[in-house]
């Protein structure tokens, strides 16, 4: 179990050429509130449950815990999750010493691209790409939790 630090941006400009490695991941939540979501996910060939507590004020740390589970057990459970579903496709994009995590939205969230850099405490520094955006760190609407309920599309 540990804590997740994490910055989030849009992305502003072209990532893909620079991307080593690109996953699909389709993902739904058994639960969506704020204090514990809990999120089944299929990335590639795996499957994962995830279960993540309430962020602090800046919106950049939170509980995270994560393990793998059968793939077979993942498509089940995804079967009985709240209603949405995000897919999305994930590349990875090196940038100094970090891989930021570029996510590129389909479905009802088409359009979207939201970039996030996990950092060891909030105030280490980073190197900011040309191609990356305006921070939304905290910002609740790009939650992959609330872009289940209220999608990019219908904004």
């Amino acid at each position: 179990m540990g804590k997740e630090i994490e910055r989030k941006f849009l992305v502003a400009g072209e990532f893909k050429t620079l991307a080593v490695k690109s996953t699909r991941i389709v993902q739904g939540y058994l639960s969506s509130v704020p204090e514990r979501t809990v999120r089944v996910r299929i990335k590639g060939d795996k499957g994962f449950l995830t279960v993540k507590g309430i962020g602090n004020d800046s919106g950049a740390s939170r509980f995270e815990w994560e393990t793998e589970i059968p793939l077979r057990e993942t498509e089940e459970l995804l079967k009985i999750c709240e209603p949405g579903v995000i897919d999305k496709t994930r590349h990875l994009v090196k940038a100094g010493a970090h891989t930021f995590e570029v996510d590129e939205f389909a479905g009802e969230n088409r359009g979207l691209v939201v970039a996030e850099v996990e950092l060891a405490s909030e105030t280490e520094a980073f190197e900011r790409p040309a191609w990356l955006g305006q921070e939304v760190t905290g910002d609740a609407r790009y939650y992959n939790s609330m872009l289940m309920k209220h999608p990019f599309t219908k904004w």
